[in-house]
């Protein structure tokens, strides 16, 4: 037996990242769970964000951000940039983080991240709440130290990425199988 109830936002697991924006000179943290892939080619993702937010002015202002994932080590950081407001604190010196220079933006991405992904904004939808801002990854930054130097493969499995689920955060479980295991062939032997 299921019970009904009406609509709401009970999708979840959701990845906790933290969004860099502003400028390289002047930048903001903020934790967002609303985000995802939206287009393959050319890539893209969405982040929504309540327009009172700090960081929804920069965004617009700027019409450029970073997504950053966020590992269990991190967690705490990710955290009060969520809770904090940048309007009245620094969130870099707060949460201990590290700014790096953007790339493919100039808006600064965080050291301490395994994976940030550089977004130019293409457009901003006002759904209600929150503003939904569709942006084209123009470049991603990867930590060496999740490369694998015998396959060159980029292994982020190995990071202890972090999950958002109803209220709590999450790492990531065992792996279940890969892509296409359902179908796949089995060897011959």
């Amino acid at each position: 037996m299921k019970q009904a109830w009406k609509g709401g936002t009970l999708l979840y697991p959701l990845p906790a990242v933290l969004v860099s924006c502003g400028t390289n000179e002047a930048s903001n943290l903020i934790t967002v769970a609303w985000t995802g892939i939206v287009c393959t080619n050319p890539p893209m993702l969405y982040i929504s964000v309540r327009p009172e937010r700090y960081s929804h002015g920069l965004i617009s202002a700027n019409m450029q951000f970073t997504v950053n994932l966020t590992t269990a080590s991190m967690a705490r950081a990710t955290d009060l940039c969520g809770v904090r407001s940048g309007r009245d604190s620094d969130k870099w010196e707060l949460s201990g983080l590290t700014p790096y220079p953007g790339v493919a933006v100039e808006c600064p991405a965080v050291a301490e991240s395994p994976l940030s992904l550089e977004c130019r904004v293409r457009s901003i939808t006002h759904l209600g709440s929150h503003d939904m801002f569709i942006a084209e990854i123009t470049g991603a930054l990867a930590d060496d130290m999740y490369m694998d130097a015998d396959t060159g493969k980029f292994s982020l499995e190995k990071a202890g990425l972090m999950s958002y689920s109803h209220g709590g955060y999450y790492t990531q479980g065992e792996l279940l199988g890969t892509f296409g295991f359902s179908v796949k062939k089995k060897k011959k032997q």
